[in-house]
């Protein structure tokens, strides 16, 4: 090497260090793809992404190949600068081109390098998987035999070689919803959670409870049924002998209609049109995801939830469930809370007990435990452990509430003051309780 220019030899060392940053920047690159992001690339045709697909399918080829050009571009390196050294001063220069290369990697090429293929792991890992997928094919005996060794001792040393699944729990892809930002938009975001939640939520969370549940009674008299059916603002409607639990079919307003034109309606006909359709029963601790399938394979809209002792507990909807994906769609959300919340000039809501709690906290944005009673009545009632007295006060997960009015055993209304920031519910170590007032 006598015979090569020191110009020569500086840019042979040029070239090194670039390889050395090249290599180092875009193994941390192609570990950083995000691999849903590249698949869906891939799919749409784009050729850098079917090739980094590929390297990363078989990591151990890809690691063997950057390691082993790596290696021979760092064991290369020093040998470079000791002999431009050497030509340079002596042995001086060694140890000055042994630190200043020492610093000149550590910066140039591995922080550096690192650093802009972690935070842009794309603008450096799409034009590389180009040059190892050439690499690959020209090295590819001594990858093979290097891996061949390095499998080796890992089987020696009880190492399985499975590689890392890329699938995500639900909890997982929650979490990768929620850091998708603005690239999806925030509604879309919302109801991409609340299908994930329909497995923690049952038809007992959601049902109509059977107090509320809108049907006929064929013991009434019949100028009674009549006014019922004209009043009625549903399409299917429970038709029973005396309460709920004798129930004896579903009629449909369709067929109502077509014999009330034609003054045909009678009482025998409109059980005709309901035995036409007979009821459909679901247990209370059916999951919304679950009782959806069913719906879709009996060809159903509307099912009775029952307890395990048969009685019905209450009536659930395939609208029911559809509004806990996209929200409030068949009834307009104002409407609902005329009914069931009334604002007070103070900041405070009076609202019905029999309000349903899944549906405050999503219309008003409170944040009452859902995971025991369904409504607003149950949960003061659970809480006291008693029937309170009006003019009762207390606090829940921060929301102060105050009984008015009580009846049956339930709690008819309350006032209700929820936590003047979102932060006040999560502070509140205990819950209080006082008397009347």
């Amino acid at each position: 090497m006598d015979d090569l220019s020191l110009s020569f030899l500086y840019s042979a060392l040029g070239l090194l260090l670039l390889m050395a940053a090249f290599f180092a920047g875009s193994e941390t690159a192609l570990m950083s793809l995000n691999r849903y992001r590249l698949r869906h690339r891939a799919q749409a045709g784009q050729r850098a992404a079917k090739l980094a697909e590929k390297l990363l399918s078989q990591p151990d080829r890809l690691i063997g190949l950057i390691l082993l050009l790596s290696t021979i571009v760092n064991v290369t390196t020093p040998m470079l600068v000791g002999f431009i050294a050497l030509r340079m001063g002596g042995e001086i220069w060694v140890v000055a081109g042994a630190v200043l290369l020492t610093l000149i990697t550590l910066i140039f090429c591995e922080v550096a390098p690192k650093t802009f293929g972690a935070m842009h792991p794309e603008r450096l890992a799409m034009p590389a998987a180009y040059v190892y997928t050439g690499l690959l094919l020209i090295f590819y005996p001594f990858v093979w035999a290097t891996n061949l060794l390095a499998n080796g001792v890992l089987r020696a040393l009880g190492v399985g070689q499975q590689q890392a699944s890329n699938s995500l729990s639900s909890e997982e892809l929650r979490t990768v919803v929620a850091e998708a930002g603005a690239m999806i938009p925030r509604r879309h975001q919302q109801m991409l959670v609340s299908i994930l939640d329909l497995e923690n939520v049952t038809v007992e969370d959601i049902m109509v409870p059977r107090n509320e549940i809108d049907g006929i009674d064929i013991e009434d008299n019949w100028d009674t049924i009549l006014e019922r059916i004209r009043q009625s603002q549903h399409t299917r409607l429970p038709v029973y002998e005396g309460e709920i639990d004798k129930i004896i079919g579903v009629s449909h307003m369709k067929r109502i209609a077509h014999e009330m034109v034609r003054s045909r309606l009678t009482l025998e006909s409109l059980v005709q049109t309901a035995v036409a359709r007979d009821a459909y029963f679901v247990p209370s601790g059916t999951t919304l995801n679950t009782q959806l399938l069913n719906f879709q394979r009996n060809k159903r809209r509307m099912a009775f939830v029952v307890d395990e002792y048969g009685d019905i507990l209450g009536l659930v909807t395939l609208e029911d469930i559809l509004e806990e994906i996209v929200g409030e769609f068949t009834t307009d959300p104002a409407n609902m809370m005329h009914r069931d919340v009334h604002p007070e000039g103070d900041g405070s809501f009076v609202v019905n007990g029999s309000a349903s709690i899944r549906a405050l906290n999503r219309a008003m944005h409170w944040t009452l435990p859902t995971d025991g009673p369904k409504t607003l009545s149950g949960l003061i009632v659970e809480f006291m452990e008693t029937i309170p007295e009006p003019g009762t006060t207390l606090k829940i997960a921060g929301h102060m509430l105050e009984v008015l009015q009580t009846a049956d055993n339930a709690v008819k209304t309350a006032r209700m003051r929820p936590p003047a920031s979102r932060g006040d519910a999560s502070t509140d170590a205990v819950d209080e309780e006082t008397g009347p007032a």
